[in-house]
């Protein structure tokens, strides 16, 4: 069947978007004011760039007997004329010193160029048509293309660049009946995760009257029959009530096309569990709704399923696995048997058998394990043509196997390299399936996969204006802190010298059991033209190797991640790759807290850091939008055993007036509803307050955006063209 997103893939694709790290030092007691003193006043740091000055107020909070300064409270305030008035003045005063770095321009103009070529998406195929994304080049969202055959000459089904002038609405979701008579659409504006869906006939291309609001972190699932689908939102708000960001009360409906959103059929809720969240899927036959139910961004969740045999609603809701011991999806089905991937006794994942029908059902001892835990990390399977299509991680890179429905194993998929593969999606009776395959120096190509011959063959392949034989990828393995071996990739151009002396940029992730693997990009393509080396480490805290490698980078061992990251920078300059002043450190979200923490850990080990809308304020983080679901990661404040481990790191809680800091060009979003742009605006005004050296310390805001989901073409390219010549300009690069 079809893979949608899973609303944990929600919270942790939620938390990584990125594209490319640093060894600690004790940090400061826990009532030691974040830039170092607090009380009222305006104070603005000296030095060689005018700060604007930012007010500094008297907040101070008690955690379980410490007493933390919040001296920044006021710039959580994003709509007050203060914090506005303090954004203009930054921006001001960032662009000023971006706009006078002379490399900015080549920079730009070739990002342009090299962002111009044509790339797709992986297509699907529904009631005999099929379906794939398409960007021309320089297009600022995707355009979704429908054809009657592979041959055929596809038409816009939806272009979501007719729907605003800057570019800013993208779509955010599709789903396909499996008649093909429409499509149920998600549209996102200014990079928010709220969503509203709507529904289009694809014959004609019309819109039907449908519009379904108050919706995040939810797909569609259509019944069988066409007439309608599964979704999940929240409450609408109440007359004169602002639209919360918390997660309370997301229910599941049922809407049938061609009635009014209020007329959907409440299908599932649970007002005993508030942060519980719901996500639908159909099994091919039509007869299961399998709900996956989740809480923040664990990895564990439940299945419960809805026999839709006698209609929508007209059975029970049955808790079939219900006790959030590990994490359960939804794969396929054959009658009653459900088949499941699952890390249920097995922390790299299997798959297994379990019979719906049967009362014992949430017994694993009733399941009949199909595919069995293997030394890889299984990541993702399908069940497409009656194969099982398993898609594993060898220490961060894919491995494609196919099985059949019984678990026999069949044979492998050959990809093109070190690299990743992505898609494989289809249904029971489809008889190919399609995919991608990316690396640092592949772009990212589609391939149609035969199940009945076991080959592949290109389907689109985009021409990028570089040459990719003049580098090479190799992976290394270094040692951490704790004698852990952490992989990390090196990309480069070939016979490149270890003088020690070689432009660096490491980025790393490390967290929500997301795994980083190889794929090209644009902006890390420039940074090796420009004779940099593009570091990227495979951190603790992420999915490379399991949920043992996840757990042991969370809540009470979160510094492994930072320690893992400084000690890929210290392997670094070890191996004479780089030096200090030539390395500069990337992440953003959940990495933009990394480079956060690395910074202040180690500030003598870096050149450049660019920490991008990240988590900064550990401490209340889970106090806004939906940061409560990331408790299950990082821990709270309001533990008082995690408190003193988060306010051993948190970026913004460990700032020292004195220090000489890296070159910082923080960034983020005025429209961030995921981290909310607070976290940076916080840290970027204390850092300037304790900046002790000649490096500058800016922060980058962008206008009418969001956490980076649909970010328009246009506005990458101006992201990019700011980044790399601030990185540039301060490791004393020439073009």
């Amino acid at each position: 069947m079809h893979r949608r997103p899973s609303p944990l893939a929600w919270f942790t694709a939620a938390l990584a978007l990125a594209a490319c790290k640093p060894a600690a030092s004790t940090p400061g007691p826990a009532d030691a004011p974040p830039g170092g003193g607090s009380g009222g006043g305006e104070v603005a740091a000296q030095s060689a760039y005018d700060y604007p000055l930012t007010r500094k107020g008297d907040t101070v909070d008690t955690y379980h007997g410490a007493q933390v300064d919040d001296p920044y409270r006021w710039l959580e305030e994003l709509d007050t004329d203060e914090t506005r008035a303090w954004v203009e003045a930054q921006n001001k005063l960032t662009f000023g010193v971006l706009g006078g770095i002379k490399q900015r321009d080549a920079i730009r103009t070739r990002l342009t160029e090299l962002w111009n070529y044509e790339r797709y998406g992986v297509p699907y195929k529904e009631g005999g048509k099929y379906f794939y994304s398409r960007n021309d080049g320089l297009q600022n969202q995707s355009v979704l293309y429908v054809a009657d055959s592979l041959a055929a000459e596809p038409r816009v089904l939806i272009d979501p660049n007719t729907l605003s002038q800057d570019g800013t609405v993208a779509l955010s979701g599709t789903a396909i009946s499996q008649d093909g008579k429409y499509v149920a659409y998600g549209l996102a504006a200014a990079g928010s995760d709220w969503q509203e869906y709507r529904v289009r006939e694809i014959a004609t291309g019309k819109d039907l009257d449908d519009h379904l609001q108050w919706i995040k972190f939810s797909g569609a699932a259509w019944t069988k029959d066409g007439k309608g689908f599964f979704y999940s939102r929240y409450d609408a708000p109440k007359d004169g009530e602002a639209l919360k960001g918390k997660n309370e009360f997301q229910k599941l409906y049922y809407h049938k096309i061609g009635t009014p959103q209020d007329k959907d059929i409440l299908v599932y809720e649970r007002k005993d569990h508030p942060q519980w969240g719901f996500g639908g899927e159909v099994s091919d036959d039509g007869r299961w709704l399998v709900i996956r139910v989740w809480e923040g961004s664990a990895d564990k969740n439940a299945l419960f399923v809805h026999d839709l045999s006698g209609g929508v609603g007209k059975k029970p809701v049955v808790e079939l696995l219900n006790k959030f011991d590990a994490e359960y999806t939804f794969v396929g089905s054959k009658g009653s048997n459900l088949y499941i991937q699952t890390t249920q006794g097995a922390a790299r994942g299997k798959v297994v058998a379990i019979d719906a029908a049967k009362k014992d059902a949430g017994d694993p001892s009733a399941w009949k394990v199909l595919v069995p835990e293997a030394p890889e990390t299984l990541r993702s399977v399908s069940h497409v043509g009656g194969k099982l299509i398993a898609s594993y991680l060898k220490d961060a890179r894919s491995e494609v196997r196919v099985f059949d429905e019984s678990g026999k194993p069949e044979r492998d998929i050959t990809l093109p390299g070190l690299g990743t593969a992505a898609g494989f999606g289809g249904r029971a009776k489809d008889g190919e399936t399609f995919y991608a395959f990316t690396s640092y120096t592949w772009p990212t190509t589609i391939f149609r996969y035969d199940l009945k011959t076991g080959k592949s063959e290109v389907f689109r392949q985009p021409k990028v204006a570089f040459d990719p034989s003049k580098y090479e990828t190799t992976q290394v393995f270094y040692t951490s802190k704790d004698g852990t071996k952490v992989p990390m990739f090196l990309t480069h151009k070939k016979g490149l010298e270890k003088n020690g002396q070689n432009p660096t940029y490491l980025y790393g992730y490390g967290g929500f059991n997301v795994a980083i693997t190889p794929g090209f990009s644009v902006p890390d393509l420039m940074w090796l033209e420009l004779g940099g080396v593009l570091a990227v480490a495979n951190l603790r805290g992420g999915g490379e190797y399991g949920e043992a490698w996840h757990e042991a980078g969370t809540k009470l061992h979160k510094q492994n991640v930072f320690d893992d990251f400084i000690g890929a920078a210290e392997y670094l300059i070890h191996e004479k790759v780089t030096s200090p002043g030539k390395l500069a450190i990337g992440g953003r979200s959940n990495g933009g807290l990394l480079v956060g923490a690395a910074m202040t850990q180690r500030p003598d080990l870096f050149a450049v850091a660019l920490p991008g809308v990240g988590v900064m304020d550990m401490l209340r983080f889970h106090k806004f939008t939906i940061g409560w679901a990331w408790v299950s990661d990082y821990g709270s404040s309001d533990d008082a055993e995690q408190f003193k481990a988060l306010r051993a790191y948190s970026p913004l809680h460990n700032l020292k007036a004195g220090t000489k800091y890296p070159a910082t060009l923080v960034y983020t979003a005025d429209h961030d509803d995921r981290v909310v742009p607070g976290h940076s605006y916080k840290f970027a005004a204390a850092l300037q307050a304790a900046q002790a050296g000649d490096k500058p310390a800016l922060i980058r805001i962008d206008v009418r955006a969001g956490h980076g989901a649909g970010k328009p073409t246009s506005k990458q390219i101006e992201e990019w063209t700011d980044l790399w010549g601030f990185v540039v300009h301060n490791l004393g690069m020439t073009l």
